[in-house]
């Protein structure tokens, strides 16, 4: 049984005004936690459900969608509290209905997306570590990108691989790709932009209104591509939000040449995840960036 009373109590805390969950209604939110919709005294919030260990991961993604809501650029859902008991841990946001996109909905998505992008910082990285999906995602800051996404990101998912039963021709031309890194960045500084940094398609939807809402992030500070090449993995994002992107806040030309580069860190984390066709997908990509290297 969820722990409702203490998510009320804390709910009630954190917008200082006393709150009664009258309904729970179970509704989908991905393969990591448990989702509901409670309402209460004319109120709605969405929570998410976990086991006690999960707080941190919790705590690390009400403190990113704190830090896009200042961006002042996308829309993300409110963090009203978090907490943990013996039984579960729990993290409870604004509810926004959801609906369809309007004429001008993807376009208005890129234009403000460009817009979060421009919010920067001094090195790469966040002052925490968090989760793309359930696993950890190391943000140590480090004042130069190929070393940060040499380490944190594409590394540490090699090695994560190599202790889940994944070595091989996986590990042999990952170790190669991580040396020649620095080919794929040459005429091109990336600066440290503000990154959802898990924007697939399921991560970005539209209010009542047609507005962009944003959720689920994974975020830091990082090159901007990083974002953009993740909406093309799995699709879902019209040629207006690339448009509308692109007109704002032109990529380098150089784009697609780190594409792949950028992907394979989510193709790696899917391996590590749920295993399956996943290693032999990174693999492949891992054999065509070396062709470019």
């Amino acid at each position: 049984m969820p722990p409702w009373d203490e998510i009320a109590r804390g709910i009630g805390g954190a917008i200082a005004s006393p709150f009664a969950i009258e309904a729970t209604e179970s509704v989908g939110g991905g393969c990591i936690n448990r989702c509901y919709v409670v309402r209460g005294r004319g109120r709605a919030y969405f929570v998410k459900l976990n086991e006690p260990a999960r707080l941190p991961m919790f705590e690390a993604e009400a403190a990113g969608l704190a830090e896009i809501a200042r961006s002042a650029t996308v829309r993300v859902p409110t963090p009203t509290c978090s907490g943990a008991n013996q039984e579960a841990s729990w993290l409870a946001v604004e509810y926004i209905e959801l609906h369809p996109a309007r004429s001008r909905s993807h376009w208005e998505l890129g234009r403000q997306l460009s817009r979060m992008h421009k919010a920067t910082n001094e090195r790469f990285g966040w002052h925490r570590d968090n989760t793309i999906g359930a696993t950890p995602q190391v943000n140590t800051p480090h004042a130069d990108w190929i070393s940060f996404w040499r380490e944190n990101r594409l590394g540490f998912q090699l090695e994560l691989a190599a202790r889940n039963g994944h070595r091989g021709l996986l590990q042999q031309r990952g170790e190669r790709l991580l040396e020649e890194l620095s080919g794929f960045f040459v005429g091109y500084t990336p600066t440290p932009s503000l990154l959802h940094g898990d924007l697939w398609g399921g991560n970005a939807a539209f209010d009542t209104e047609g507005a962009p809402v944003v959720f689920d992030p994974a975020v830091y500070y990082g090159d901007r591509e990083a974002d953009i090449a993740m909406t093309e993995l799995f699709g879902g994002f019209g040629s207006a939000f690339y448009s509308a992107y692109r007109d704002e806040f032109p990529l380098d030309a150089g784009y697609a040449r780190r594409r792949d580069l950028y992907n394979l860190y989510h193709v790696l984390n899917h391996l590590n995840l749920f295993g399956g066709g996943y290693g032999a997908q990174a693999l492949r990509m891992i054999d065509q960036l070396l062709d470019h290297a």
